[in-house]
């Protein structure tokens, strides 16, 4: 059996101290997942798309970008908005072929 010392009880107190910054930055930039699927608000996605609000109102408007509409809240689904970019990507052209 291993003995603690007042010296390691203070070691891991200062390593949990440490860690304390990371464990509140993770808490509050990833969230959990509801059934595997990564929900967005209006604010994440305008800022993961470099877009307005208001541009993105229009994408929802004119059917661009899915999105579920709830009470005082609109979110975005994660795969479906990689499902948008991906079949609207346009391929580089490559003028030496």
């Amino acid at each position: 059996m291993q003995l603690y010392t007042n010296q390691d009880s203070q070691e891991l107190l200062q390593a949990l101290s440490d860690a304390l910054p990371y464990i509140e930055h993770v808490l509050k930039t990833h969230k959990p997942l509801f059934d595997g699927e990564r929900y967005l608000t209006s604010e994440e996605l305008c800022s993961i798309l470099k877009i307005s609000r208001r541009t993105l109102q229009d994408y929802r408007s004119n059917g661009i970008l899915p999105f579920i509409q709830l009470p005082g809240k609109v979110l975005f689904r994660e795969s479906d908005i990689k499902n948008v970019l991906e079949e609207r990507l346009r391929p580089a052209y490559n003028s030496s072929l």
